[in-house]
This record gives structure tokens, sequence and C-alpha cells, in this order.
């Protein structure tokens, strides 16, 4: 049983529909560390935890790396800890918005192709 607030690797997984080996991954690569561990040495995660790793998934369509990833999660800490690097962290963000803006928008140009096409087939299919 997790101690309270705290959800087993299990419980992550479907709730943010990821696999079990995608959120090991990103602990062995250090993008996303659980808050503790069980007795029996069990991964627990917070609801932070989940946060972090709804933002990551929501990356990923954009075409963020790992790497990218792990440098907008650095940014957010140093910006909620408020630490001398805050405004950094700051410009970073501003960074990442605009980035994310420019990659929606390409995605927004391809979903419009992407239907363009399927119309082109509806109507040559469908009399």
């Amino acid at each position: 049983m997790p101690e309270a607030g705290m959800m087993h690797i299990g419980e992550l997984a479907e709730r943010t529909g990821l696999s079990l080996r995608t959120i090991r991954h990103y602990d062995q690569i250090g993008l996303l560390t659980p808050s503790g561990r069980s007795e029996g040495g069990f991964r627990l995660y917070t609801e932070d935890d989940h946060d972090q790793l709804m933002l990551i998934r929501r990356m990923k369509p954009l075409g963020y790396s790992l790497e990218q990833m792990g440098n907008l999660l650095r940014a957010l800490e140093s910006v909620r800890s408020g630490d001398s690097s805050s405004a950094d962290g700051e410009d970073a963000m501003t960074q990442f918005l605009d980035a994310a803006n420019e990659r929606r928008e390409k995605l927004a140009q391809q979903l419009a192709a992407a239907d363009e096409f399927i119309d082109q087939l509806r109507s040559r299919i469908i009399p």
C-alpha cells in the first residue's frame, strides 16, 4: 500500500496513458525521478510527479527532445523555487512558450493539409 498522497508506478501509468517502461526510462535518464520509494523499494509518485509527467507527455507531439523536456522542467522548478536563477527560468519559459506556439502552428498547418487530402479522397470515392 503506498504512503498517503503517493501512488505506485502502475497507477501513474494508468492515469497518464504511458507505459511502465516509458516511466522507468524517464527515471533512469533523470527526466522524472519518483518522489519516494516504498519499504520494498517500489517507486512512489505524487500528484506533482503526475503533473510533470503529463507536461512531458504533452510535449511529445510537438517534437521536443528528452533533453528539451528536461530543460523545461528545470526552468519550471527555477521559477517555482524563486531562487536567484528564477529570472533565467522565466526567460526560458517565455522561449518555450514562443517555440510551442510555432510548433503548434506547424501542426495545425499539417492537420489542415491532411483534412484537404481526406476531402480529395472522399470526393473521388463518393460521387
